[in-house]
C-alpha cells in the first residue's frame, strides 16, 4: 500500500531551485534512506514533503491526500519530523519534553487526558527512555537525548518519521542503537520512516530501499545492493571505493581507497 508519493517536485529558496522534477513513493512500513553527497538536495527535499518548506512545483500525497490541502493538526498527527540539531534551551523534564508530541491530538483550552499520559508512558517505553522520564534533558548523553527526541516524534502517533541524519553526532555504538530502534519500528509498529543518510554502511544494512540524490535529481533508486555499486558510488561521489559483502548480514560493504593507495 503506498503510503506516500511524490510527482515532479521541485523546491528550492528565492530564485535558486534545489530540487528539480523528483518522482517516487513509499510503501507503508518501508524504510527508505535517502543518500548522496552534500548539497544535493536531501535536507530540501525531506523539508518539502514535511511541510516546512513550500514546492514551487508538484505534489506531495501522504494517504492520497496533497499534504498542502491538509490542516496542520492532521499533517502533525500524519507526519513527525526528527531534525540533524534540536536545541532545547530550557531545562524541561524528560517526560514533558515526549508529551509535547501530543499536542496535535489535545483539543484547544484542554488539558491532558488519561490517553495522552498513557501515550507518552508507551513511547518511552518503546524507546527504552521510561527510566529517564523525571530527568532534565539537558543532563542527558547524546545518545539519550536522541533517543527521547524520537519518543516525542512517537507521541504524535504518526503514520510516517522523517528523520535527518539522526546519529550524525554519536559514537557507534549509539548509532546502531538508534537504527537498531527505528528498524524495530517499522517491523513491530508498521511505522514508516524515510531517514537521509550520509553513511552508506548504515543505509546499507538498515533501509529496505535507497534513493541516491545529486545536483537535485534522483540518480538512482532501488534495494541497497542496487543502488550501492562501486561504480555508482565512484561516479557521484567522485572518490574510489571497493563494495564488499558484510559477512553475517550479507549486505553491501564499503570500503574506502586512499588515494595514496590507488
Amino acid at each position: 500500500m503506498t503510503l506516500l508519493k511524490v510527482e515532479n517536485l521541485s523546491s528550492g529558496y528565492s530564485s535558486r531551485p534545489v530540487i528539480k522534477g523528483l518522482n517516487f513513493s513509499v510503501d507503508k512500513g518501508e524504510f527508505i534512506g535517502i543518500i548522496g553527497p552534500n548539497g544535493a538536495g536531501k535536507s530540501t527535499l525531506i523539508k518539502t514533503i514535511s511541510r516546512a518548506m513550500r514546492p514551487s512545483a508538484g505534489h506531495v500525497y501522504y494517504d492520497a491526500k496533497d499534504i498542502y490541502k491538509i490542516s496542520l493538526n492532521e499533517s502533525a498527527r500524519s507526519i513527525a519530523v526528527v531534525p540533524q540539531d534540536t536545541l532545547i534551551i530550557f531545562e524541561f523534564l524528560v517526560k514533558d519534553i515526549v508529551m509535547m508530541g501530543r499536542f496535535p491530538h489535545i483539543k484547544r483550552f484542554k488539558r491532558e487526558t488519561e490517553a495522552d499520559f498513557k501515550a507518552v508512558a508507551r513511547c518511552l517505553d518503546l524507546t527504552n527512555t521510561g527510566g529517564l522520564a523525571k530527568r532534565l534533558i539537558n543532563e542527558l548523553s547524546a545518545g539519550e537525548r536522541q533517543r527521547v527526541i524520537i519518543a516525542k516524534a512517537l507521541a504524535q502517533e504518526p503514520g510516517l518519521l522523517i528523520l535527518d541524519e539522526p546519529t550524525s553526532h554519536l559514537d557507534i555504538s549509539h548509532q546502531i542503537e538508534i537504527f537498531d530502534l527505528l528498524k524495530r519500528l517499522t517491523k513491530e509498529e508498521g511505522l514508516t520512516i524515510i531517514c537521509v543518510l550520509h553513511d552508506l554502511n548504515l543505509a546499507a544494512e538498515y533501509c529496505d530501499r535507497l534513493i541516491l540524490m545529486n545536483e537535485g535529481l534522483i540518480r538512482e533508486q532501488g534495494a541497497p545492493k542496487e543502488v550501492l555499486t562501486y561504480e555508482i558510488i565512484e561516479e557521484i561521489y567522485k572518490t574510489v571505493v571497493v563494495v564488499g559483502e558484510n559477512p553475517v548480514s550479507k549486505k553491501p560493504y564499503i570500503f574506502l581507497v586512499p588515494k595514496g593507495e590507488k
